[in-house]
């Protein structure tokens, strides 16, 4: 089985040199696309990455590629990396984000299979699982000439369906896409609710009652979810926990 938890130290440091930073709340600094960031260090490790947090780098605290980058560091391009071999660097950080998104729906869909709701479903999605796996395996060529918008448009209907079973016996209202910017949701009855896409940045959902709500791309940057039921929610990534206040985050 692929792995789709980030193991750095069988990665190349893909992330920390392949994405472009702009200077914001989430990063101290502004960097180029293809440079490595100035705290890497000739190790490929992080040199400050038990302080990132107050050095101003939230956005790498929150960052996950589900695996992607040591499987293109250890799979894709059989263990080299671009600082020893400088000429595979740039099909290296093009097929970042490839892989990157075919892992994360990897995630999804064995999520999706882990649910009893949705068992009817598991044939339909364990294929689409494996189908993504192999797309995954192919050259960095075929990887770079990959329309994996067009194929994500394919494998999110399914998603959609196993979402909507789940979230059948209690459907909750719907909140796909919504602005929640802020918005005082607090002890509020949340279950079965789709929070698909939406902008929680901010929110306060302390308390919340958030069983089986469905957070697929929810933006939860800073969203309150101290004493919030979160038992069975739905495709709700460690990345999006991290960007919230958490009752881990209690001093």
């Amino acid at each position: 089985m692929t792995d789709l938890t980030a193991d750095c130290a069988r990665c190349a440091a893909l992330c920390c040199v392949a994405p472009a930073f702009a200077r914001s709340s989430d990063f101290a600094v502004d960097k180029p696309a293809g440079q490595p960031c100035r705290n890497l260090g000739a190790d490929f490790r992080c040199t400050i990455h038990e302080r990132l947090e107050q050095r101003g780098f939230h956005g790498c605290v929150v960052f996950d590629c589900f695996g992607a980058g040591q499987r293109i560091t250890q799979e894709t391009f059989g263990g080299r990396d671009w600082r020893s071999t400088p000429g595979i660097a740039g099909d290296m950080f093009a097929v970042l984000p490839v892989m990157r998104q075919l892992h994360e729906l990897m995630w999804y869909l064995t999520e999706a299979l882990k649910l009893t709701e949705t068992r009817k479903l598991h044939p339909e999605l364990r294929a689409a699982l494996d189908a993504t796996d192999a797309m995954a395996g192919r050259s960095p060529a075929e990887l770079r000439e990959m329309d994996v918008d067009a194929y994500r448009g394919k494998v999110v209907p399914l998603l959609r369906r196993a979402s909507e079973m789940a979230r059948a016996s209690r459907r909750g209202p719907d909140h796909s896409g919504a602005r929640l910017i802020g918005r005082r949701m607090r002890g509020a009855d949340l279950r079965g609710a789709s929070f698909r896409g939406a902008l929680l940045i901010g929110a306060d959902l302390r308390d919340a009652d958030l069983r089986r709500a469905d957070f697929t791309g929810a933006d939860m940057r800073g969203t309150d979810l101290r004493g919030a039921n979160l038992d069975g929610a739905l495709f709700l990534t460690p990345s999006q926990l991290r960007a919230a206040v958490t009752d881990d985050d209690r001093p």
